[in-house]
């Protein structure tokens, strides 16, 4: 293990990683960001076609002006923004490099990770919640032609496809399908798809619904998947469906692991939301700092980019403040 001590160590390489990044070069401190994949690994692992639902100027970081063809921007286009931030700022990140263990060592840390030891004086999690799928524990689950992550529809011509949710992923996924040939099937949980679905998208896959071209289970819940079926239990009773490939868009949730390794507490109510001072977003544990959507724990639509970016400057401010 070097000897090297951090004065900040920034556990992820998106969008508010990098901001972080930004601030604590900005505020003149010794700072690493360790990225377990891909720079923005969980833009580049959005649908290849996504587009935002916020505009261009609101996820800009830095004073770089974020241009895009249109007012809301695309994955390709934000990939190509947030490695420009990256260039421009020369940013210190390890790609690549997973953690593994995070531990309190004296007045600093200790993380391990995939290829190395660091000490840090302090940490900040900004781990996204892109990384673990919400599961829907039923038999067949872990069947291959199961997915969590959806890319493009290729893949799906002429296929029978069921996409289980009824959020934007879940959406795309069906349109998007439906559109190059598959006979796509939806399971919703209640009445229709959700109300924050992209208000430009919305329409479309109500009426695809409404004339029958895509069919929806309504109040509905996924029971078994076997290797060419889907058992679907419904209001109506159960009902069996042929199937080729179910693409379940579920949701994800943080990487509540690390928290629990640094002994950060979470809310008992449902949103199992971490405990930190909105003041500087340092958590219940003295040096553990936390930035963009992890903050919200379960809740994964209180905190996105445009919204998020602001706790680099907290963090940065405060760390810089304690170290001097």
């Amino acid at each position: 293990m070097s000897e090297k001590i951090f004065d900040v160590i920034i556990v992820g390489g998106g969008p508010i990683g990098l901001a972080c990044g930004v601030e604590a070069q900005k505020n003149g401190l010794d700072y690493l960001i360790l990225e377990k994949g891909a720079l923005t690994n969980s833009i580049y692992n959005y649908p290849i076609n996504m587009r935002f639902f916020s505009t261009s100027d609101r996820l800009e970081m830095a004073g770089i002006p974020f241009m895009s063809i249109e007012n809301k921007p695309t994955r390709t286009e934000a990939l190509e923004y947030y490695r420009r931030i990256y260039s421009h700022f020369q940013l210190k990140v390890n790609l690549y490099e997973g953690v593994k263990t995070l531990e309190k060592s004296g007045e600093n840390f200790l993380i391990t990770t995939e290829k190395g030891n660091y000490q840090t004086r302090k940490i900040v999690l900004a781990t996204g919640f892109y990384d673990l799928p919400n599961l829907m524990n039923v038999p067949g689950e872990d069947l291959p032609k199961v997915m969590h992550y959806y890319k493009e529809p290729w893949p799906f011509i002429a296929q029978k496809v069921l996409v289980v949710g009824g959020a934007n992923s879940a959406v795309d996924a069906a349109l998007e399908t439906w559109r190059k040939g598959a006979k796509v099937s939806m399971v919703l949980l209640g009445d229709e798809v959700d109300d924050n679905v992209k208000y430009w998208v919305r329409p479309d896959i109500m009426n695809r619904i409404k004339e029958g071209s895509i069919k929806a289970f309504i109040r509905s819940k996924v029971k078994e998947i076997r290797e060419k079926e889907v058992v679907i239990s419904t209001p109506e009773g159960e009902v069996t469906i042929e199937n080729d490939f179910v693409l379940a868009m579920t949701g994800y949730k943080p990487n509540f692991a690390l928290l629990d390794q640094l002994g950060v507490e979470l809310s008992l109510d449902e949103k199992r939301q971490p405990c930190y001072d909105q003041a500087n977003q340092e958590s219940n544990v003295p040096g553990v700092y936390l930035a963009g959507v992890v903050c919200g724990g379960l809740n994964t639509r209180e905190f996105f980019i445009e919204n998020s970016i602001v706790h680099a400057e907290s963090i940065m401010g405060d760390i810089a403040k304690k170290l001097s």
